[in-house]
């Protein structure tokens, strides 16, 4: 059989795992609504509640359907709908799938045509994401409680070490944004292309932020991650025109 990064096989299978999983949160769902009624919750607030988080899970709804676009030049469909639906991170998918893509010596751009670089792949995106359920019940507990203390102890220091956390996850990313930014001293300008990613789409964050905040747009906050990504692919094309 011919492979084929879009074959019907595929998406049976990952039909069958999102099914899986849909059928799963319609479970929880149903159960949800049932202990809504034995607590004596009114159907009007469970019927808000229901509407409200089905509007706003279409905010990062649109930044994973971004990913999956991004990713199906090269691995085709099937497999980015699974890796972005089922515990996927878009942050995470799209460097695994491009570092493994470059390892391998393939063209992030470039469709695979054959089985192996496609597996190879699979396994590094799944498996990478896989470390984080096997770890959460061992040391998620322990880091939480750590944290917690510490914010009782001293407020400003929890908070400092809480962002401290956060910015080291971050400067993971950053480092792949400017890894090629020396290139730029040979004449190759190529690798300028993602820093000005980054700064129009961290531009068009903070000012959705700003908006936000100082204008009382509340639902902002919601789409301007969805946003800023699709203002950061948008800009990407006449940049890679421009520098390559």
């Amino acid at each position: 059989m011919e492979f084929y990064v879009n074959h019907p096989i595929l998406f049976v299978m990952v039909g069958i795992i999102i099914a899986t999983v849909l059928g799963q949160s319609f479970y929880f769902l149903f159960r949800a609504v049932k202990r809504a009624k034995e607590l004596g919750i009114e159907k009007k607030t469970v019927k808000a509640t229901i509407t409200s988080s089905a509007v706003f899970t279409v905010a990062p709804a649109i930044a994973v359907l971004v990913g999956v676009v991004a990713l199906s030049k090269s691995l085709g469909v099937a497999l980015p709908w699974l890796r972005l639906s089922v515990i996927g991170s878009l942050t995470y998918e799209t460097v695994a799938a491009g570092n493994t893509l470059n390892a391998l010596g393939q063209e992030a751009s470039a469709t695979i045509n054959e089985a192996s670089p496609f597996v190879t792949v699979l396994w590094v995106m799944t498996i990478g994401i896989a470390i984080g359920l096997i770890l959460v019940p061992f040391i998620t507990r322990k880091i939480q409680g750590g944290m917690v203390k510490m914010g009782m102890k001293d407020k400003k220091w929890g908070e400092i070490f809480n962002n401290a956390m956060f910015l080291g996850m971050i400067s993971a990313f950053l480092g792949y944004v400017f890894c090629d930014v020396s290139l730029a001293f040979e004449g190759n300008f190529t690798g300028l292309i993602p820093v000005c990613v980054m700064v129009v789409s961290a531009l068009v964050m903070a000012v959705l932020g700003l908006m936000a905040t100082k204008l009382k747009i509340r639902w902002l906050t919601d789409y301007a991650l969805p946003i800023s990504l699709i203002c950061g692919m948008a800009i990407a094309i006449p940049v890679t025109g421009w520098l390559s």
